[in-house]
């Protein structure tokens, strides 16, 4: 219960001590000002990082009808006077063109790269303590050496052993180990302040899900790719109905993973901003006295929520995980036509 308390209080404390903006409210505000939420604005990606309230921005390498160009900021490309800024977006000047692709680097981006550093570092960390003997000839040595080896039989034992059938499990489990490390980072990082969660970035989520699409299928046994195309024991004539729902089923598969993921990273991100964003409506409605008050509820509200969303962020990444495993095994899963037309020969002799 102690542990609880001071967790909580410990949350609080550093929602109040990073983000002094939610409860300063400017004294010569007048009735007519109007108070500007920007909810988008804190989960969309930028082109810039911003750390400790300091924004470092990000170079722009954009493709505009086959032709290059590379800045090391958007300002930068503004004031070369080659781009410039139509309803918010970069268009070349001289023809009005707009961005074929945009390849700049984002702040999701550098969280995604955040997420898989970490991820390395402590693999190869673990690695090298296994190769000198600890965790291998003898019991795991240290709090991180035991916390790693519960992680990995856990994404071992139940999720890749449990789901992948046969001996075919041991070659997944580095792939599903590693993004549900990746995962969890991307996610918990949205606990912070300055910080984003990448997963609340429907190209991030898409990007992993293709992954596990094509690990897959490039996997998948004969009889998986015989239940697509050509189907044991069904007359030719239904393959005209059922191919085609196969192959749309090989598609929804990852199409579910990046939406759910997405979906629950962001809306949980919104959330948070919008109960933060309570403070400045009640000061606009009830004035600077009655908001600035209210703000210890809905500062608290959001130190809870912010628990929720840690184990959130932890359980989306295990859920990822765990239906990447799934539809690996029935990828990869050979069933036995031969077995199952003799005993359904031997049940008809049988009734005969």
């Amino acid at each position: 219960m102690r542990l609880n308390l001071r967790l909580f209080a410990l949350t609080f404390i550093f929602l109040l001590a990073h983000n002094p903006s939610l409860l300063a409210v400017e004294a010569n505000a007048t009735d007519d000002e109007e108070s500007i939420i920007d909810v988008m604005g804190k989960v969309v990606a930028h082109d810039y990082f911003e750390v400790l309230n300091q924004k470092i921005y990000l170079p722009r390498i954009l493709l505009v009808e086959g032709d290059w160009y590379f800045y090391s900021s958007t300002n930068a490309a503004l004031e070369s006077g080659e781009f410039t800024r139509e309803d918010g977006a970069l268009v070349r000047a001289e023809d009005g063109a707009v961005i074929s692709m945009d390849f700049s680097i984002t702040s999701h981006l550098i969280f995604v790269w955040f997420g898989i550093l970490i991820t390395l570092i402590i693999t190869f960390w673990a690695g090298s303590k296994y190769k000198r003997g600890p965790g291998a000839k003898t019991e795991p040595k240290g709090t991180g050496q035991n916390l790693f080896e519960v992680f990995f039989i856990f994404i071992r034992d139940h999720i890749a052993k449990e789901f992948i059938p046969g001996n075919k499990y041991e070659k997944f489990v580095p792939y599903l180990f590693s993004v549900f490390m990746v995962i969890s980072f991307m996610n918990l990082f949205g606990l912070f302040p300055w910080g984003v969660s990448p997963t609340a970035n429907i190209t991030a989520t898409a990007i992993l899900a293709g992954i596990t699409f094509f690990i897959t299928q490039f996997n998948g046994s004969k009889d998986h790719w015989e239940h697509v195309f050509k189907f044991p024991g069904v007359h030719p004539a239904m393959w005209l109905i059922l191919t085609p729902v196969e192959i749309l089923g090989l598609f929804t598969k990852p199409f579910a993973l990046a939406i759910r993921l997405f979906a629950n990273m962001l809306s949980g991100k919104i959330l948070i901003v919008c109960i933060l964003g309570l403070i400045f409506i009640f000061v606009d409605i009830f004035g600077v006295a009655i908001g600035a008050s209210s703000s210890v509820f809905w500062v608290s509200l959001t130190a809870l929520l912010y628990i929720l969303k840690a184990f959130i962020a932890l359980l989306q990444a295990y859920i990822f995980t765990l239906l990447s495993a799934v539809f690996i095994g029935m990828a990869v899963e050979e069933h036995h036509h031969d077995d199952h037309e003799s005993s359904v020969a031997t049940t008809a002799d049988v009734e005969v």
